[in-house]
């Protein structure tokens, strides 16, 4: 029987003596090498007692074990439960409990501390450093370096990725062999990677982005990669002249933009740079163009899809929007519960439907049933509107939707005017509660040292919204908080601000 990813992905590689692995200190791994440790690595999961349909939880910093460990569930079979590595003990327990793994992976310096959460949840637990040492390394080098790769047919589970969890329960994301390896496929041919690229790689492996975009369409285009431990900015600089291909979050380039030594000389060898994860400023990207001489390539997806829109390769990367859909997606705009398109042009829900798009949640019909209509279109929860071009321009997420006064306001229209400013460098709106309202529009801004800062001074600014967009109060931060992932996280925001309106004496606590 077939396995759609070992097949496409990792069987390939076997005799392949070319480097897949550059890392920073010297040295490299072949694409041959990777395979063999991918092999030992299944032999583990098999005398473990792992078998198809089992999960694996994993939770270590980046390494080439790491990633010999996903190959390995994909060569046996294996669940993938990929962890972000911030999660605490508590976080951990939440995540074994639900996905119930034969197994959880995680660092040596955090096992006494984790092995009985583990064993909590029927889990056994092995270690993996980020230096290649640990019991799992340990296991691994006395086995062969051979397996025979088990049967998986499409709709197969290949992973389970956990969302953020910021309005309640995370939900595992069920994404299939066929969900991975189409999208794999799109992105290679829509962004030309071939053998010949060489991927910068600073994002971390318990994501979508940088695992399923980065790592599987490097293997499927058999390309380098330049293996970074995370993002550092002297490492980035000093690999670029090695790379043609980078993908990242906007704070990694806001970053670079803040270094005089990234110039257009720095980029010369680079064939294309890759924005995602979260939205990036058009001034940002106007910025970037001038300095670099490059257009960064912004798209669009979630952890239930991978991608699904995607700016041209070749052709208009228009700044603030997310492109067109990748071949084969189908996206359309709706009002939301009824599921009926409104008019070109209108703001509304973007839905999804594709090979991409996921088998459903974990161990939450419910919430399948809610979230994946009958006729396969995802309701992806995320406001947007399809210009007169047919680009995509994402306007917010529906939970962060503020309704004042009975009329709707799109925090992002608010966020590209308070962006204007000269002395303000990001914004971010949302709402909290208000007496009269419902809910009141508040901003936070940001400051860089273009300018003095001027609250006051914003007011001209906002007299081009309408009166009920406007903040009823805007603060200036140091920093907006932010996930792993470089996406603001508004819900602290509307917590840090919830009781801005509300009388002394009917405050909770």
């Amino acid at each position: 029987m077939a396995n759609p990813l070992y097949d496409a992905l990792l069987a390939p590689i076997r005799q392949d003596d070319t480097p897949f692995l550059d890392f920073p200190q010297g040295g490299s791994l072949s694409y041959r090498a990777f395979h063999d440790a991918v092999a030992r690595a299944a032999q583990v999961l098999a005398a473990q007692g792992l078998g198809p349909g089992d999960r694996l939880a994993l939770q270590v910093e980046k390494s080439p074990q790491a990633l010999a460990i996903y190959g390995a569930c994909l060569m046996a079979g294996v669940i993938f439960v990929p962890l972000n590595t911030a999660y605490t003990a508590a976080e951990i327990d939440y995540f074994l409990t639900d996905a119930t793994p034969a197994l959880f992976v995680c660092d040596p310096r955090v096992a006494a501390a984790l092995a009985p959460v583990a064993a909590a949840a029927g889990a056994a637990c092995l270690t993996a450093g980020p230096d290649g040492a640990g019991s799992f390394a340990d296991l691994a080098a006395s086995m062969p370096a051979e397996f025979a790769a088990a049967g998986r047919a499409p709709d197969d589970v290949a992973a389970l990725l956990y969302t953020s969890g910021t309005t309640g329960r995370s939900k595992g994301a069920m994404l299939t062999h066929g969900n991975l390896l189409s999208n794999a496929g799109a992105l290679c041919d829509l962004w030309r990677i071939t053998s010949d690229d060489r991927l910068l790689h600073a994002l971390p492996i318990f994501h979508a982005h940088g695992l399923f975009v980065a790592v599987n369409t490097t293997l499927l285009a058999r390309a380098g990669m330049i293996f970074l431990p995370g993002f550092d900015r002297d490492a980035v600089l000093a690999a670029l002249p090695r790379a043609t291909l980078m993908m990242g979050v906007p704070t990694f380039y806001t970053r670079l933009m803040d270094d005089p030594r990234f110039t257009a000389d720095a980029t010369a060898n680079m064939r294309l740079f890759i924005s995602g994860s979260a939205p990036l400023l058009a001034e940002t990207h106007a910025a970037f163009e001038a300095r670099t001489g490059h257009r960064i390539l912004e798209r669009y997806g979630m952890t239930e899809t991978s991608m699904n829109t995607s700016n041209p390769h070749d052709g208009e990367r228009r700044a603030g929007t997310v492109g067109f859909a990748l071949p084969g997606v189908e996206l359309r705009i709706t009002d939301g519960a009824g599921g009926q398109d409104v008019p070109p042009g209108d703001i509304g829900m973007i839905e999804v439907r594709g090979p991409n798009v996921f088998k459903g949640y974990w161990n939450m019909p419910e919430k399948t049933a809610e979230e994946l209509r009958p006729d396969g279109f995802l309701i992806t929860g995320d406001l947007g509107r399809i210009d007169a071009d047919g680009y995509l321009h994402i306007v917010g997420r529906s939970k962060d939707l503020v309704i004042s006064g009975g009329y709707n306001v799109y925090p992002k229209e608010v966020e590209m005017v308070l962006d204007d400013a000269p002395w303000v460098r990001e914004s971010a709106v949302f709402g909290v509660a208000h007496p009269d309202f419902g809910e009141a529009v508040i901003a936070v801004v940001t400051a860089n040292d273009t300018a003095a800062q001027d609250v006051d001074g914003l007011a001209p600014l906002l007299a081009r919204l309408a009166g009920y967009k406007r903040p009823k109060r805007i603060f200036v931060i140091d920093d907006l908080p932010r996930n792993t992932m470089g996406k603001v996280q508004k819900n602290l925001l509307r917590d840090r601000y919830a009781d801005l309106f509300t009388p002394p004496a009917t405050r909770a606590g």
